[in-house]
């Protein structure tokens, strides 16, 4: 009679129970994505579907015959100077907020100078101060300066970010202090090290700080309402609000609108998504 035992080795089952572990984690990736694109899918969904399609009662996942009318409606109002008017603002916002998050990173990173932590740990509480507390201030002070009703007061009020100035400075901390002192020994100034040593080697966090700006302003709506009071310099945010009728709610229209404003932002992540997620895993943000 013979007996036969089987043997388990202990390592045979961590194999399995990772790639379980990995296949959980894939799976719940893919969950959380699908639910993250329904909304999008739904108004790309309204957007290309008929009136009819809109007013039943009946749950539709394709239009029952796609249409551009909605796209038609929306034409008729001045979208193209809307869009324009986005884009000088969005673009002159990006690169003044950008710039001096990034002047403000380098001197907290890399300057040394009395009360540094402690201004740094004020500037940050402004971070739990509501946008809707600081709207008043901000109104007052646009309107001293003679700026209510320009680009401007759009503009200056976002000229930087206590967010911006924190991601700078966690990326910069993480530049070699050698390298800033090798540049200082051949005997360049403080700016001179900024611009020729240190800016090309941020350009990952270029990229964030450029398209965290780009999307904030693109679809920021209370503050331009409040300060543009000419029609013709509202944003396409702004504009959205004529879309609706008078007592009734446009939605193919609202979602066609919606459509061609997120579709600038849609492209630009796609192109800089890889800098995105380097400027992101290099500064130490999760």
């Amino acid at each position: 009679m013979s007996v036969t035992s089987s043997v388990r080795l202990p390592g045979t089952t961590r194999p399995r129970r990772r790639d379980r572990a990995r296949h959980l984690r894939t799976a719940a990736a893919v969950v959380i994505g699908l639910a993250m694109a329904l909304p999008l899918f739904w108004m790309i969904l309204v957007a290309f579907s008929p009136i009819a399609d809109l007013h039943t009662s009946q749950l539709r996942f394709w239009p029952s015959a796609p249409t551009l009318d909605n796209f038609r409606r929306v034409f008729r109002l001045p979208v193209g100077t809307w869009a324009m008017n986005s884009t000088v603002i969005t673009c002159l916002v990006v690169l003044i907020t950008v710039s001096c998050n990034l002047l403000a990173g380098y001197a907290f990173a890399k300057m040394r100078f009395r009360g540094r932590n402690l201004l740094f740990l004020l500037m940050l509480s402004t971070m739990t101060v509501p946008v809707q507390v600081l709207m008043v201030p901000q109104f007052k002070l646009v309107s001293a300066l003679g700026m209510f009703g320009s680009f401007w007061a759009v503009i200056v009020p976002a000229s930087s970010t206590a967010f911006g100035v924190f991601l700078a400075r966690q990326f910069m901390l993480g530049i070699p202090d050698e390298v800033i002192e090798a540049a200082r020994m051949d005997g360049a100034g403080q700016l001179r090290t900024f611009f020729t040593v240190v800016l090309p080697l941020c350009k990952p966090l270029i990229a964030v700080l450029s398209l965290l700006t780009f999307l904030y302003q693109w679809n920021d709506f209370a503050w331009p309402l409040t300060v543009l009071k000419d029609e013709r310099l509202y944003t396409l945010a702004v504009g959205m609000q004529f879309v609706n009728g008078q007592y009734t709610a446009d939605y193919g229209a609202i979602m066609a609108l919606a459509l061609i404003s997120v579709l600038p932002m849609v492209v630009l992540f796609l192109c800089f998504q890889k800098y995105f997620v380097q400027g992101f895993a290099r500064s130490g943000i999760k």
